[in-house]
């Protein structure tokens, strides 16, 4: 069986060599005769599958791409191929969540506004939007929430409307999919449009799609002399970001969000254990089975331990200034798959177990709420 595979898919030689021959590819770059020949196609955001891609291939029988969205995958042409496909849904969420707040950190830093007295409106609250929520609120923001199809589907949802909620909310933070039609766009979901009615201090975060958020609008807004606080994670046509607009953010990164080692690895574990479901074999291996040991292991805190400590323990591990430094050095010189390609190594909250100084007891809600582990 021969399985191609993104180049930048962690694990993947690991995972999968016993299944079949690994061919890795620069998912950027690929074309339809490097995939004639494949059975299996494993691929990130940055390739296309559609019929174009594989036109000159009669014997594909599984792709599975890496990360929570599908937009890149035209699901109707496989179908009528009888392609087996598989996503991973919540993959990277909660390495998302931690670079959300990271910024929300540093912006309340540089505000001097305490992050408990921020409104943040989360838009789209799915596999991501979610964890987010329950993270902030476990550091005890208020949190406001607008979702129309979760509202459509849970009668109890606490949706607001896009448009009221904008007004509410001292941050807004985008986590939808990328809809280009229906009921519910979210394509320029943020636009030349609305823009102007929102209120000049709210906070965007952007980590969701770029074509969300409107790059030509929020430049245009900026040179007029807004001086809006922009986190952007994705943007309009990568890798061709709008290079005009880098210096009126204030946080400014090459689509790594998501890019902790458990974040991207658990992706490529779950496209594993779907192909091994597809062949109807047993999965062999699991993500511990690779992941390195983290340089940090163990932290021991005291009970005078503090909510308003939350932001050190959590910069020990991810501070995103590290990544805004390498977007605005790097990206004329290397690019913006070099960035990605090159990311440096970055773990997760869950990697780092917390004890109390005394064992007997358990460590505070808010540090569990937040991804953090509790065993040694």
């Amino acid at each position: 069986m021969k399985i191609y595979a993104d180049e930048n898919m962690p694990y993947v030689q690991q995972f999968f060599a016993e299944l079949g021959t690994v061919q890795l590819v620069d998912g950027r770059q690929l074309t339809p005769a490097q995939v004639a020949d494949a059975d299996v196609l494993l691929v990130r955001s940055v390739t296309q599958v559609n019929a174009q891609l594989l036109l000159q291939n009669n014997q594909l029988n599984f792709v599975g791409t890496a990360t929570i969205g599908v937009d890149h995958i035209d699901q109707a042409y496989l179908k009528s191929r009888e392609i087996s496909f598989s996503s991973a849904p919540g993959c990277n969420a909660q390495s998302v969540v931690e670079y959300v707040l990271s910024s929300l950190f540093l912006l309340a830093e540089q505000q001097q506004k305490p992050l408990q007295q921020w409104t943040v409106g989360v838009v789209g609250v799915g596999q991501i939007g979610s964890r987010l929520v329950k993270a902030l609120q476990a550091l005890q923001v208020k949190v406001l929430q607008s979702d129309p199809l979760r509202a459509a589907n849970e009668p109890d949802f606490p949706h607001l409307d896009f448009t009221e909620l904008c007004h509410k909310v001292d941050a807004l933070s985008f986590h939808v999919p990328l809809v280009k039609g229906g009921a519910h766009p979210t394509l320029k979901l943020l636009n030349q449009h609305n823009l102007p009615q929102l209120p000049p201090a709210v906070t965007i975060i952007n980590a969701s799609r770029g074509e969300v958020t409107c790059n030509q609008a929020l430049l245009t807004e900026a040179k007029s002399g807004v001086h809006r606080p922009l986190v952007l994670d994705v943007w309009d046509n990568e890798p061709n970001v709008l290079q005009e607009l880098v210096p009126f953010t204030t946080i400014a990164t090459a689509h790594i969000a998501g890019h902790s080692i458990e974040g991207k690895a658990r992706g490529t574990e779950m496209l594993y254990q779907a192909l091994c479901k597809t062949l109807k074999i047993q999965p062999k291996h699991q993500l511990h089975d690779f992941c390195p040991v983290p340089v940090m292991e163990k932290l021991q805190i005291s009970a005078n331990f503090r909510l308003s400590d939350v932001q050190n323990i959590c910069r020990m591990l991810y501070d995103v200034r590290r990544d805004d430094a390498l977007f605005r050095f790097h990206l004329q010189g290397h690019g913006f798959d070099w960035l990605r390609k090159h990311y440096p190594p970055r773990r997760e909250f869950s990697s780092l177990q917390v004890q109390l100084d005394n064992p007997a007891l358990a460590i505070p809600e808010f540090l569990r709420n937040l991804g953090f582990s509790s065993r040694f």
